[in-house]
């Protein structure tokens, strides 16, 4: 063993630590709910969940997981095209082509895998990609795959910018608009009307990862295209199962019949990981039937979202502005923005806290999330907490 490369990195922690900026795993010794056992403080009242319908623990979901590993058992020990296709993998995929209006949808083991599966084999060199300055790391590593195609980055829903970029590539075959549909960590949403239609103008493609879109934006949950009468009118979708639709893992695309084709014969994340676990694709398929049954818990996770933000504002707070789940309360120092974390788990509150490189410098944060499961009077509890903590730290008065 190198010891030098284990004693530079040992070093590189200790610095992280003395700095304040260490990031630690805490672990959960229960199922994920509105509230978790958490090793060494009992329980906890969880804000910093994607489990945005309370659908990780939900019977209903839990038992279809259950059913299929006893049927299909732990592993599908291989990879799609070879033996890796269960049934369960063609009847959650139909499901998602249905719900998210596409003729299509394919699964991957995760989102992460899905964009740079899916980017990469769509352009080559005489094509653009043209990146949203904020879009979330996977769709940054897929555009980065992408090595000798040319790149662009607009400025953050600058819709000026992004046009001055199409119109910089007009020579291109190919060009295809990458944006988060909800941006994790600002919480906003992509103007996804006007991107449309740029695109149309300049016939280029779009394609939007919705991934904490899904389940949480449109009167039936569909995402940002529902939200805003875009059924339909966007090329490709991208998205998780693994955030509202069950929690667990997974991944897919939704786009047209020859998209998600050629995906299975070229896309290497499909080509060469292990299909997805039909335990998770049974669970996640079962989570959609409940949203589609259910579509009250759109409505009610809302309500609770506009509980949660009225809420701080009313106690000094000033959380960024927007329509989604993710109620994010700029803190500036990624070290004050751990502290705040820390000190709102000893009252109980878990909420994390977000700093470099995750966000840019100065703009740490703490990211509230909101569960449509959460009580109100587990929300009023939560409310208290910040405010005690907000006074403690000065960061409300």
């Amino acid at each position: 063993m190198l010891q030098a490369l284990h004693s530079e990195l040992a070093d590189g922690i200790a610095k992280l630590q003395a700095a304040g900026t260490h990031k630690r795993l805490r672990v959960l010794e229960g199922p994920m709910d509105t509230t978790v056992p958490m090793e060494g403080y009992g329980k906890v009242l969880v804000l910093s969940s994607n489990n945005y319908l309370g659908l990780a623990n939900h019977p209903e979901v839990v038992k279809a997981g259950q059913d299929a590993l006893a049927k299909f058992g732990a592993g599908t020990a291989s990879v799609r095209f070879i033996c890796g296709t269960f049934a369960p993998h063609r009847q959650l995929e139909d499901a998602l082509a249905r719900f998210f209006c596409t003729e299509a949808a394919l699964t991957y083991v995760s989102c992460w895998c899905a964009n740079t599966g899916v980017v990469p084999s769509l352009v080559g060199p005489e094509d653009a990609l043209i990146a949203d300055q904020l879009n979330h790391a996977s769709l940054i590593d897929a555009c980065r795959l992408a090595s000798k195609t040319r790149r662009e980055i607009y400025r953050h829903a600058d819709m000026r910018d992004l046009e001055e970029k199409l119109k910089a590539t007009q020579s291109c075959r190919r060009r295809l608009i990458l944006t988060d549909g909800v941006f994790s960590m600002e919480g906003d949403l992509a103007p996804l009307p006007d991107i449309v239609e740029l695109a149309r103008r300049h016939q280029a493609a779009v394609l939007v990862d919705d991934s904490h879109g899904t389940g949480v934006l449109g009167k039936n949950g569909r995402g940002v295209h529902e939200h805003f009468g875009l059924e339909g009118e966007v090329d490709i979708i991208t998205s998780t199962l693994g955030k509202a639709l069950g929690g667990a893992a997974g991944g897919f695309v939704a786009s047209s019949k020859a998209l998600c084709d050629m995906m299975i014969q070229v896309s290497r994340p499909h080509l060469f990981s292990n299909a997805l676990p039909v335990t998770v694709a049974a669970s996640a398929l079962k989570a959609l039937e409940v949203l589609e049954r259910e579509p009250q818990r759109v409505a009610e996770l809302r309500r609770k979202v506009r509980k949660v933000r009225e809420g701080l504002k009313a106690r000094g707070f000033k959380p960024l502005e927007g329509e989604s789940a993710i109620v994010p309360i700029i803190v500036g120092d990624t070290a004050f923005a751990i502290k705040m974390s820390q000190e709102l788990l000893k009252e109980g509150i878990f909420v994390t806290g977000f700093g470099y490189p995750v966000v840019p410098e100065g703009t740490a944060r703490l990211r509230v999330q909101v569960c449509a499961t959460l009580t109100d009077e587990q929300i009023d509890h939560a409310l208290a907490a910040f405010a005690r903590v907000g006074a403690r730290l000065g960061v409300v008065r």
